[in-house]
């Protein structure tokens, strides 16, 4: 059945169905059929709706907005923390950034220069440094908050495949995270550089960032942007939401050398939870 599953990955037009998914999520009429898309959805990946701003699915104008649905005040208490947890999930890897390699799954791994786009000047600056994959599944709350205060200095949209981001294809397609679209961020903090890739999958419908809105999918070409340079200035807060996926996806997290360490906690399949604490600085 993996070998099936990977095998339908690489014949099925994934762009074509993921934007067919995203016009289904975007559907607003008839109201009987959104309402029964997200009761399902709910049924099946048992969704913990008292958590909701809005408890009611039928509230919600659309699946999107129900699947991007804000959360209770409180509901995700901030840790008192260096390095906060930045998306509901759960650890797919984590560890050193050895030879500008990150761990993948199965002996499988791929290139920090790789996963940036090819910016190899920002790839050498996490060289020896740290990294986390966390993987959001498809009852987990989709928003991504920011694991320590920074200051945007750019952001680059990678166009690429969109393959499938669960265990079982990271552990059967090689450069999975450096292959599928993504977003990187790159970010300033009182600590040095940080980058934060939101990677798009198999029926994400899109990317947002708060500061842009949605920034995937656009034209299918590079996009980087240098906000240093801009006159929109993105200043973030611990905590504060940064971005969100229609549909689930995986968030990556880099570090440079010698600045933090993760919570031994954080092994390969540890939930993680938004707010927790993720790590500390050295």
């Amino acid at each position: 059945m993996e070998k099936l599953f990977i095998l339908f990955q690489h014949l099925v037009p994934q762009h074509l169905l993921s934007r067919c998914t995203g016009a289904l999520a975007r559907l607003r009429h008839p109201e009987w059929l959104k309402n029964l898309l997200i009761r399902q959805f709910i049924l099946h990946f048992d969704v913990d709706m008292s958590e909701a701003v809005e408890p009611d699915p039928g509230q919600y104008a659309c699946f999107n907005d129900f699947f991007t649905r804000p959360l209770c005040d409180g509901a995700r208490p901030l840790a008192v923390a260096d390095i906060l947890c930045p998306a509901d999930g759960a650890i797919s890897q984590v560890g050193e950034i050895a030879n500008g390699l990150l761990f993948q799954a199965k002996g499988r791994f791929f290139s920090a220069e790789d996963l940036l786009g090819g910016d190899a000047v920002r790839a050498t600056q996490f060289q020896g440094g740290q990294f986390a994959t966390i993987y959001l599944s498809p009852k987990d709350y989709h928003r991504v908050h920011m694991p320590v205060a920074g200051k945007l200095t750019a952001t680059c949209y990678i166009p690429g495949k969109l393959f499938s981001v669960n265990g079982v294809t990271a552990e059967n397609v090689d450069r999975l995270f450096a292959r599928n679209e993504r977003l990187v961020c790159h970010f300033e903090t009182a600590h040095g550089p940080m980058a934060m890739v939101l990677v798009g999958a198999m029926v994400v419908a899109g990317i947002e960032t708060v500061w842009a809105g949605q920034v995937a999918p656009p034209p299918k070409r590079p996009v980087t942007l240098d906000y240093l340079t801009l006159p929109q200035s993105v200043e973030l807060a611990q905590g504060d939401e940064m971005g969100r996926f229609m549909l689930g996806s995986t968030v990556i997290l880099l570090f440079p050398e010698g600045v933090m360490r993760f919570d031994e906690r954080y092994l390969a399949g540890a939930a993680t939870r938004m707010g927790e604490m993720l790590g500390s600085y050295q």
